[in-house]
């Protein structure tokens, strides 16, 4: 055997065993984030008046759904919905005034949002809003987010005590029948929810947010800057999560698990928003992410198996990865996450790696992103239009 196959299989065993000790970390952090919410206390008597921010742009077959969930709430204190549109004759506008109508006893306001502050158009809205919520309290989520009733109850609590300035909480994706819907969903589910908690239970918690819920004080939010701070970033909710456990107020994660719509997208569209999270994520979390490459212990062990031409204890290695990298998947999207879908595509789990480990790869080859049909230049986690 040449030194240059020594050496390429060195690599790869080294990088396998590093993907095998993530997976424990990574179970590690499931059952801590697991036994820490089962004596937590829950919801309690904590119920102040709460603004819920949401921008919207278009419409899609189930976000009237997701709507209708927030106005379904048993929640002691007051709240009202307050929707941001870029434009009156934005789509999503007769899904407002249809909900008016179902719900009528509800807050439900309408903001037309026509400045526009800086490259991300959601941030703009989102300042213009915030200058309109009634409440100290805001609660900020993305349009297609769909909660259970008791999600404003569960998401306020945390924040009776001072010191925690954000709470946000996990999510899983409702895929639609594309594969690459499924992948996408999958991956939320078994990926990005894993690398959450390892990173809770590594980091003693938390430092950014997630945007499935962002629920936090006006005070706080003034306190890192305010909104507008973050109208040319695209992990604003990252950003905003970082900023304010910068200032020692703690982001706390609870379990109160909502969901996101994942589109039909096409093999293009999934790669497209792949490579955006992925770098968006490589300029958020730079060294981080770096190490975020040995995570993806199948691809690695696979490799293993193949520079070493099928040595037995390659092979061995591989069923170990497999069996790590399936106890994760399961104990995170299944045992955590409640998402029936995993079960259903448990069996693209190795596939789903090999497309993360080439997303992983290829974010260092550019800082080209297209979001909502528009190209942008990543400088520094901020969008630069091309």
């Amino acid at each position: 055997m040449d030194l240059l196959a020594l050496v390429v299989i060195l690599v790869a065993t080294l990088l396998t065993l590093s993907g095998l000790a993530y997976g424990v970390l990574a179970l590690w952090g499931a059952r801590d984030f697991e036994r820490r919410w089962r004596v937590a206390s829950g919801a309690g008597g904590f119920a102040p008046g709460v603004s819920i921010l949401k921008p919207v742009k278009g419409a899609d077959p189930r976000m009237y759904a997701a709507f209708a969930s927030h106005c379904r709430q048993v929640y002691a204190g007051e709240f009202e919905l307050v929707f941001g549109v870029s434009s009156l004759e934005d789509a999503a506008v007769a899904e407002v005034g249809r909900l008016r109508v179902e719900f009528p006893d509800v807050a439900i306001r309408l903001v037309e949002c026509p400045e526009r502050l800086g490259t991300s158009g959601k941030v703009s809205n989102l300042v213009q809003m915030l200058r309109q919520a009634r409440y100290e309290h805001v609660v900020i989520n993305d349009s297609d987010i769909l909660v259970s009733p008791q999600y404003l109850a569960r998401v306020m609590a945390p924040l009776e005590d001072a010191g925690v300035g954000l709470v946000t909480v996990p999510y899983i994706g409702r895929a639609e029948r594309t594969v690459w819907s499924r992948m996408e969903a999958l991956g939320i589910s078994t990926d990005f929810m894993a690398g959450v908690l390892t990173a809770r239970k590594l980091e003693g918690g938390i430092r950014f947010g997630l945007g499935s819920t962002l629920a936090t004080r006006k005070a706080t939010l003034d306190a890192v800057g305010g909104l507008h701070a973050l109208v040319e970033c695209l992990a604003d909710d990252y950003e905003i999560g970082a900023r304010i456990a910068a200032t020692g107020l703690r982001v706390e994660l609870v379990k109160e698990v909502v969901e996101t719509s994942v589109p039909a997208y096409s093999l293009r569209g999934f790669c497209e928003h792949q490579l955006r999270w992925a770098r968006s994520t490589r300029d958020s979390r730079k060294w981080g992410y770096v190490g975020l490459g040995v995570t993806y212990v199948v691809p690695w062990a696979v490799a293993t198996v193949v520079a070493t031409g099928g040595a037995l204890w390659s092979l061995s290695m591989l069923s170990v990865a497999l069996l790590v990298r399936m106890s994760v998947a399961l104990s995170v999207g299944v045992g955590i996450l409640r998402d029936e879908q995993v079960l259903r595509d448990v069996w693209l789990v190795p596939v789903r790696d090999f497309f993360g480990l080439l997303f992983w790869a290829w974010s260092f080859a550019g800082d080209t992103v297209v979001w909502r049909g528009e190209r942008f230049r990543l400088r520094g986690g901020k969008l630069v239009k091309q």
